[in-house]
C-alpha cells in the first residue's frame, strides 16, 4: 500500500462547478502521482508513476478522434 501521508490534493482548474464530480490529484509525493474521487476523499486511490501519469494526461488531452480505443458510456 502506498503511504499518502502528506499528499497535497488538487482539483483540475477545468473542474468548474459540477457538483463535485471530478478527480483530485496529488503530485507532491516522491515517485508517484495519486488520484482519488473528490466525492469520496477517504475512499480508494490510484497510484501511477509520474511517467505513466504524463502518458495518460497527454493521451486524454488529445482529440478523441486520435485515441487508439473506442470510448463508450
Amino acid at each position: 500500500m502506498t503511504d499518502l501521508t502528506g499528499a497535497v490534493w488538487r482539483k483540475s482548474t477545468r473542474s468548474g462547478d459540477n457538483g463535485g464530480a471530478c478527480v483530485e490529484v496529488a503530485t507532491n509525493l516522491p515517485g508517484i502521482v495519486a488520484v482519488r474521487d473528490s466525492k469520496n476523499p477517504t475512499g480508494a486511490t490510484l497510484a501511477f508513476t509520474p511517467s505513466a501519469w504524463s502518458t495518460f494526461v497527454t493521451a486524454a488531452s488529445a482529440d478523441p478522434a486520435d485515441w487508439p480505443m473506442t470510448v463508450t458510456t
